[in-house]
This record gives C-alpha cells, sequence and structure tokens, in this order.
C-alpha cells in the first residue's frame, strides 16, 4: 500500500509539491539568517516526496528549537498548518482520499513546528 500510494502522490502533485520546497529553501539558505529555516524546508521536502510509510513526532527541540518555531509560526507556519488541515479534512470527506488526507494532516503538524520535528519510517 505504500509505495502504491507514493507513486499516486507523486504522480498528482508530490513532486511539484517537493519541488516547490526544496526552491523555497534553496532561497533561503542565500542568507546566512535563513539557512536554519532552508534546512527546515529541506526536510518537509523529503517528506513531501514520500510521505506514506513515515510519520512526524514533534516536540524534540530546545531553546534556540522553541524561538526558531515561534519565528516560523508567526511568520508563514500557521498558514502552511491551516492550508494542510483544511486540504486533509477535505480529502477526508471521501473514502478514497482518507489516505491522502491522513498525508496533509501530517503536514499540517510538519508544517507548523518543522524545528525539533522527527521524521521516521513507520
Amino acid at each position: 500500500m505504500n509505495i502504491i500510494g507514493n507513486v499516486i502522490w507523486l504522480v498528482f502533485g508530490g513532486i511539484l509539491g517537493a519541488i516547490v520546497w526544496l526552491i523555497a529553501g534553496l532561497l533561503l539558505c542565500v542568507t546566512l539568517i535563513g539557512i536554519p529555516f532552508g534546512l527546515q524546508c529541506f526536510k518537509i521536502a523529503g517528506f513531501v516526496l514520500w510521505p506514506f510509510g513515515r510519520d512526524v513526532d514533534i516536540g524534540y527541540f530546545g531553546a534556540g528549537g522553541l524561538i526558531f518555531n515561534v519565528i516560523w509560526i508567526v511568520l508563514l507556519g500557521w498558514e502552511l498548518a491551516i492550508a494542510h488541515l483544511v486540504v486533509g479534512v477535505l480529502f477526508c470527506i471521501t473514502i478514497v482520499g482518507i489516505p491522502f488526507g491522513v498525508q496533509h494532516i501530517k503536514l499540517s503538524k510538519l508544517g507548523l513546528v518543522p524545528f525539533g520535528a522527527r521524521i521516521y519510517w513507520s
């Protein structure tokens, strides 16, 4: 199921989403201040590329991660989380879309607080 879900995900937007996150990460890494945020964009891009069979745990951050998460949330994290949450709920309305809705809900967690988030194979 994971391979089939990931292939369908890639065909219907996963590749495009990963490319957008990679470009955002590259643009953020141009400045010295943006490098930590760019690295988080690369982490999110990897998850967007192949989300089925992987899970996200949040909350493994220290004081620096807390500060960066607050900056992230204020600038764009809350918008990303709400967007993925809305798309996830819309996918979950249909039975066929439930697996894709669950992936968007995982992305909403990661989009809200990427610093200190752990992505692992489940």
